[in-house]
């Protein structure tokens, strides 16, 4: 649903600035291994979670899953 603020497995910190950077870059053409290698993600644990994350909050958003009685 949301990106990932840490890595599932290893546990370190890939939200925030990294991901927001690696998406930007990418979305303007940029090679996703270039971007990963610039940003100093090298375990590759880590680099499957941001090249694999899809952000749906978007399209789940507008559903009301909670019925008030």
């Amino acid at each position: 649903m949301l990106p990932p603020v840490r890595c599932f497995t290893c546990g370190k910190p890939i939200g925030g600035r990294i991901y927001q950077e690696f998406q930007r870059r990418v979305q303007r053409g940029e090679d996703p291994k270039k971007v990963l290698d610039d940003l100093g993600v090298k375990r590759y644990c880590c680099r499957t979670v941001l090249l694999s994350t899809v952000v749906l909050i978007d399209e789940v958003a507008p559903y009301n899953t909670f019925e008030l009685p």
